[in-house]
């Protein structure tokens, strides 16, 4: 039994957290079509399972059905090898559950048991304010960088960083406070994108829009960077 297995119980059903297989990559992918804006292509999916099998995971109702999940994969040729968040996303109906925390928390335990990972990365729109306070408040991520125009509607990025323990160097991350009160400011010009911290975010396929795209909602290739949604 996969040692960060996790469930969730509420009066209305049983949900629990495992290791994504290879018959649950089309579900994943309409949980993904259906909370996010920024998708990918189904090589995609195949191409991060079969290539770090310990890092997907699931959520599963008592009746089989996936209603949210984690896409995640190993940065091993950096000088730090590290993990990255390429997509979490929870259907709303199994939201306010703390489903993307469970399947945020095994990713990285199978980060760091699996690859002695020094730490796992993410991106995050700078308007995604549920999602911010998820990974700042709740899961223990900081804020590296800030990436200008990272999504392909010309949005930026928190560039978040979260170093595990026993970690052999740590990242500058920069003051989350400072972050913390842009994301407020912004929060008075217009609402979140996503709505709240379970339709997270997902990082596009390219780090910016091609030349003359008009379009914020794309497919990615397989090269594609991604995004998270709980």
């Amino acid at each position: 039994q996969n040692s960060v297995a996790r469930s969730a119980t509420t009066s209305h059903a049983m949900v629990s957290i495992r290791r994504a297989e290879m018959d649950d990559l089309f579900q994943m992918q309409h949980c993904n079509l259906t909370c996010l804006p920024e998708n990918y292509q189904m090589k995609y999916y195949f191409y991060h399972i079969l290539s770090w099998p310990q890092l997907l995971h699931v959520a599963e109702d008592s009746k089989k059905r996936i209603v949210g999940y984690v896409l995640a994969k190993m940065e091993e040729d950096a000088p730090e090898v590290h993990g990255h968040i390429t997509s979490l996303a929870v259907f709303r109906s199994h939201r306010k559950m703390g489903l993307a925390a469970k399947l945020m928390t095994a990713a990285q335990e199978a980060m760091q048991e699996a690859f002695a990972a020094e730490y796992v990365s993410l991106h995050v729109r700078k308007s995604n304010r549920a999602a911010f306070a998820l990974y700042s408040s709740t899961l223990g991520f900081q804020i590296n960088d800030i990436e200008a125009k990272y999504y392909a509607d010309a949005e930026d990025a928190y560039d978040m960083r979260k170093y595990f323990p026993g970690a052999k160097t740590k990242g500058k991350a920069k003051d989350i406070d400072k972050a913390a009160a842009g994301v407020s400011a912004l929060s008075l010009e217009r609402p979140p994108l996503g709505g709240d911290a379970e339709s997270a975010h997902a990082e596009p396929s390219v780090p910016s829009a091609p030349s003359g795209a008009a379009s914020t909602k794309q497919s990615h290739p397989l090269e594609g960077e991604h995004q998270v949604s709980e």
